[in-house]
């Protein structure tokens, strides 16, 4: 989340690498889409809506902003059961709004095993507790605690889909993924995550997604929604 901790104000390998690639991401999202196998089939992810979820309404105006990277964060807190999630993702709510933000900082969220839900819309620029400006940041949270636990398989799995459909749905290039970290004197988005991340692993694993189909969104809404949500607090989904 929004935790920060000293650390070196010299810049990443892949600040570096974005800056100087600066200007590119159409040719990018062009290369991507020339070498999409024929016939191939798309992804889904099925966002669960927030209402669904027990997301409470937004309070106050939002600051309408254009998506132009995308940036992973984590929770900081640990989450030893699944099933805790969507309670987990309703505390962040309440205690973002307790702050004057008028939702959950983050566009979408995503939990142990993979589901995902809707945080705030897409054009509202993000919230955040550290030193840099989340404009044009589309902002995935991934809960957990990265520094004090391993991410799962099922939640990079989901991250990547998440990121590939961010990706081609606001023409932002793979190559502009980042963690908060490489914006704000924070240790998120954990260890364990910002790794894959840095290594350039989750953006790879997107340019593939992107070259095979790319990915198709599905919302979760009303009583659908709400069986996802009861079977995820039973620990069956």
């Amino acid at each position: 989340m929004d935790s920060p901790v000293a650390r070196s104000g010299a810049p990443t390998r892949r600040r570096l690498l974005g800056t100087i690639a600066a200007g590119a991401g159409s040719m990018a999202l062009a290369r991507y889409s020339l070498r999409a196998r024929a016939g191939a089939s798309a992804a889904l992810i099925e966002p669960i809506c927030k209402p669904a979820w027990g997301a409470q309404p937004p309070k106050g105006e939002f600051v309408t902003h254009r998506i132009e990277r995308l940036t992973v964060h984590h929770s900081a807190v640990i989450l030893h059961r699944n099933r805790d999630a969507p309670g987990e993702f309703r505390s962040h709510q309440a205690y973002h709004q307790s702050r004057g933000w008028p939702d959950i900082a983050y566009h979408m969220l995503i939990d142990r095993r993979g589901n995902v839900y809707r945080g705030r819309p897409s054009s509202a620029r993000g919230d955040t507790g550290t030193t840099y400006d989340p404009t044009g940041h589309y902002l995935v949270l991934c809960e957990g605690n990265f520094s004090e636990q391993p991410i799962s398989k099922a939640q990079v799995r989901a991250l990547v889909d998440v990121l590939a459909w961010a990706s081609g749905r606001f023409d932002v290039p793979p190559r502009r993924i980042h963690g908060h970290r490489d914006f704000a004197a924070t240790a998120c988005p954990g260890t364990d995550l910002y790794r894959l991340i840095d290594s350039g692993v989750i953006e790879r694993r997107v340019g593939d997604k992107l070259a095979t189909g790319g990915v198709k969104k599905k919302e979760l809404c009303g009583r659908a929604g709400r069986r996802r949500v009861a079977a995820i607090e039973s620990g069956n989904a």
